[in-house]
């Protein structure tokens, strides 16, 4: 028996929530909760709970915050999000926080008891409609032309071939040394990509060259 704890604000969406998930044999409802701190009051009392389905935006203590706590307390307890919110940030600062599941509320009710059932034998679990759209999100990069994503962008044969001397490590003095050119040219054109491409340091420039495909 999978034993949940319930934790979302709004009573007619928890009520709502609490009858699909009743009607599964397999799911027993261990409490509810408005809030965060509500969550952890009732994981204190040392009742059993096997997964917490929560919302992002609650009062008191939201849904990021409640997965640390939540970590910090009880480890071994599941959390998955079920929000309206589908924004990529969000899905992503859940799953580093620890969630092991993300849902949107516009959910199915088999998708809903699939996920709870899959997370509970020890999987993560990305609701269909975000997986999707981060598929297509991935196919049309990995199908974009490499000239339309530096569309913007004219580097100089030299700067490419900067570009790759910076993939392979070189230092400005040993590219100076090289390539025939002065060192301050060389921090020049280094600084140059870096602004070009908008990359914070050299690493994100590397990134960014292997992305594009300019370097391999």
């Amino acid at each position: 028996m999978l034993s949940l704890l319930l934790a979302e604000d709004h009573n007619i969406v928890r009520n709502g929530i609490r009858m699909l998930l009743e009607a599964d044999k397999e799911i027993s409802i261990a409490g509810e909760a408005t809030n965060g701190l509500e969550v952890l009051e009732i994981i204190d009392k040392g009742i059993k709970v096997d997964i917490v389905l929560a919302d992002i935006n609650m009062p008191e203590m939201d849904g990021i915050s409640l997965i640390r706590e939540l970590k910090l307390k009880k480890p071994e307890t599941q959390i998955v999000m079920l929000s309206m919110l589908d924004n990529e940030k969000y899905v992503s600062q859940a799953f580093s926080e620890g969630a092991s599941g993300y849902l949107l509320k516009s959910v199915s009710a088999d998708e809903l008891i699939f996920s709870l059932k899959h997370v509970n034998t020890g999987g993560k679990y990305l609701c269909a409609e975000l997986s999707i759209r981060l598929l297509d999100k991935l196919v049309h990069a990995a199908n974009m032309p490499i000239n339309q994503i530096n569309a913007n962008l004219d580097f100089s044969m030299r700067e490419i071939e900067i570009l790759h001397l910076i993939a392979e490590g070189l230092t400005n003095n040993e590219m100076s040394d090289k390539l025939f050119i002065s060192k301050r040219t060389i921090e020049g054109h280094r600084q140059s990509l870096i602004e070009k491409t908008g990359s914070r340091n050299t690493a994100a420039l590397i990134r960014f060259a292997v992305l594009s495909g300019i370097i391999q």
